[in-house]
């Protein structure tokens, strides 16, 4: 399967809806709320709910949540019809406010620029979760969640699995801890989606690696291994774990199939790309790294490979694709972002 050549055709095929998502959300009984759409999945995750609805003839809508800050940052919800609440959710009293709905996707967090501001962690990651969860207590909620609540694991483990203990490094991850906890103490119906790496093209462990062989800029391996999916494979997934929304709540991993190896891939990119490739560092034994196998037997393997995903992101910075200049760092080990 060819990938995307220009941004139309990257939200086109990143919100395609599959028979079995648009099975998912047949019982859909009330509008569906994206608390957090703002952020780098949430309009796919809007436009791939918004289709299944449109295929099913249903009545109810799709609203998109969040801050949006930017100029501008409504246009692509408008444009397909997707009704936008622009709005900032800390607010004292905003939450409570929000409009009544039985399915809700959680996505609202903070990673990024928090290593020396707990307070902002808390607030993004551990009290909005419990507002949000005690307000639609009697709905069913799916919050995205991270990997990186697990402990670091040997490639050839492949993983870690859903029952395995959280005992994470770093403040971020511990915050991801207390979100899942906050959903779990609320007693409300939720699945909890433990992430990572999602890849769009424009963003993601792999864009990461390429951008360097191209600026032919070193890669540290220190952090050698990493999983990856393509965000259409992961949205629907996501949107599918709304059929699974429970209490005690239903835990699931979200990532591809293998383990990759950095240094294999950044050669890859760099035969593909016809640039030379140096490394530094060594391979650490460990990596964050997810086995996704419970959410392959569910809901079958994802749709794109690594191998193909890998060949997109060559495929789309070679020829000028844009990007969101938001890398991943995935390689940090000490948990500060």
């Amino acid at each position: 399967m060819s990938g995307p050549q220009n941004i139309s055709e990257l939200h086109e095929l990143a919100s395609q809806p599959d028979r079995s998502v648009i099975e998912s959300l047949r019982e859909v009984d009330s509008n569906v709320l994206v608390i957090g759409a703002g952020g780098k999945m949430g309009f796919h995750l809007s436009r791939m709910i918004h289709r299944a609805l449109t295929e099913l003839k249903s009545r109810h809508r799709v609203i998109a949540i969040s801050r949006f800050g930017s100029a501008g940052a409504t246009e692509l919800f408008d444009d397909q019809g997707i009704e936008t609440i622009s709005i900032d959710l800390t607010r004292e009293g905003v939450v409570e406010n929000l409009p009544d709905a039985n399915n809700i996707f959680f996505l609202a967090g903070v990673k990024f620029g928090t290593g020396d501001n707990p307070e902002v962690l808390h607030q993004m990651n551990v009290d909005l979760p419990s507002r949000v969860a005690r307000r639609y207590g009697n709905s069913k909620i799916v919050a995205l969640s991270t990997g990186c609540v697990y402990s670091f694991t040997k490639p050839a483990s492949g993983g870690s699995v859903e029952t395995d203990p959280l005992n994470p490094p770093g403040e971020y991850a511990n915050s991801c801890v207390e979100r899942e906890q906050a959903f779990r103490d609320s007693g409300a119906r939720t699945s909890l989606i433990r992430l990572n790496y999602s890849v769009d093209l424009r963003y993601g462990v792999l864009v990461d690696i390429a951008q360097k062989v191209l600026l032919e800029k070193p890669i540290d391996v220190t952090t050698g291994f990493a999983n990856v999916i393509w965000q259409g494979d992961a949205i629907a997934y996501i949107v599918k774990a709304l059929t699974k929304a429970a209490s005690p709540p239903f835990v699931i991993n979200v990532t591809g199939k293998r383990v990759l190896s950095v240094r294999d891939v950044a050669q890859r990119f760099a035969q593909r790309c016809c640039k030379d490739v140096t490394f530094i560092g060594t391979e650490k034994e460990t990596a964050w790294l997810n086995n996704a196998s419970k959410s392959h037997q569910l809901w079958g393997q994802p749709s794109i490979s690594e191998d193909e995903l890998i060949e997109w992101v060559a495929d789309w910075l070679l020829s000028g694709g844009p990007t969101l200049d938001k890398p991943t760092r995935f390689e940090v080990r000490d948990g500060k972002y």
